[in-house]
C-alpha cells in the first residue's frame, strides 16, 4: 500500500472517529499532545486499523507511535505481510 493511500484513510477515520480538524493532521504532530489523543484511543485505533487494513497493532509499538508519520509508517511496512 502506497503512503498517501494510508495518509487518507489514516486521516479519515481520525477526523471521523475523533473529530480533529484535518489541517491538525500533519505527519510530524505530537500523537498526545498535538492530537489529544489519549492512551485509551490507541485501542480503538488499533481496533480501526486492524479492521481497515487487516494489520494488527501490537500494544508494544502502540508505546512507539509518536508522530503521525509514525502510525503511517507502521501500517505501510505491515501492509504487505
Amino acid at each position: 500500500m502506497v503512503i498517501e493511500e494510508v495518509k487518507e484513510k489514516v486521516n479519515a477515520f481520525l477526523i471521523d472517529e475523533f473529530e480533529l480538524e484535518k489541517e491538525h493532521l500533519l505527519p510530524d504532530a505530537l500523537i498526545k499532545d498535538d492530537l489529544d489523543i489519549e492512551s485509551l484511543d490507541f485501542v480503538d485505533i488499533a481496533v480501526i486499523i486492524e479492521r481497515d487494513f487487516g494489520i494488527k497493532v501490537t500494544s508494544e509499538y502502540i508505546e512507539k507511535i509518536i508522530v503521525l508519520q509514525d502510525l503511517y509508517d507502521y501500517i505501510v511496512e505491515h501492509s504487505d505481510k
